[in-house]
């Protein structure tokens, strides 16, 4: 299955919503949105693209009413997303949605791409887990790109789950919470062993924190 989802914003108006395959949105008031799973997506083989973009002096903020569970399909078991998220001088986006659960067996490649004016706001949070309840053998990388105006703001990539470099059956992080803050002028701060806040030097922060299950992973 392909998934497409494309959501604009603009000052003054309510979001328009344009969506096929197994992803939608709707709004749940002023400038909110729900995204809401139309069918079982995504399985061994499926895309889902979402385009997000926020005009200038806009507002939007994006969650979701559930978690989404990346399943192995019958030909393949590797599923993939591309999130890409616009803002425009004076707008402002802020995106906090469930999980991204990736089933034992299953693997999921997430892309998420972002460009930001100088003058934009974003709040961006991603969460992650590897496995079902007595399952740890799913797969998940996430490559994160985001641009100011025409300079880069961060490169990142991260990997989670069975057969990464970072793979260890006897401590291996299985969870992740990650987010991107702009503009935020806080200092370099560590939340215990396996949590950070950077700040990025073209202004803005990324936080990483990293756990066994979401439950008990610092949050920023």
């Amino acid at each position: 299955m392909r998934t497409e989802l494309r959501i604009v914003a603009e000052a003054g108006r309510v979001a328009h919503i344009d969506a096929r395959g197994g992803l939608t949105a709707r709004h749940t008031g002023g400038d909110r949105v729900h995204l809401i799973g139309a069918a079982a997506t995504p399985l061994g083989g499926d895309h889902i693209g979402v385009t997000v973009v926020v005009g200038p002096r806009a507002r939007l903020t994006l969650r979701g009413v559930a978690a989404t569970l990346a399943l192995p399909g019958r030909g393949t078991i590797e599923s993939s997303a591309h999130w890409h998220f616009e803002v425009a001088e004076g707008g402002d986006l802020d995106v906090d949605t469930p999980a991204m659960i990736v089933a034992g067996g299953a693997g999921h490649l997430n892309v998420t791409s972002v460009r930001l004016a100088s003058g934009a706001r974003l709040r961006l949070r991603e969460q992650v887990q590897i496995g079902r309840t007595g399952e740890r053998h799913g797969r998940w990388r996430g490559d994160l790109i985001a641009d100011l105006d025409d300079l880069p703001l961060v490169r990142h990539r991260l990997e989670l789950g069975a057969g990464v470099a970072t793979d260890d059956v006897l401590g291996a992080h299985r969870a992740l919470i990650s987010e991107l803050r702009y503009p935020d002028d806080r200092p370099a701060e560590t939340f215990g062993l396996a949590a950070a806040r950077l700040p990025l030097e073209a202004g803005g922060s990324l936080y990483t924190g990293l756990g066994d299950r979401l439950s008990d992973t610092s949050k920023p």
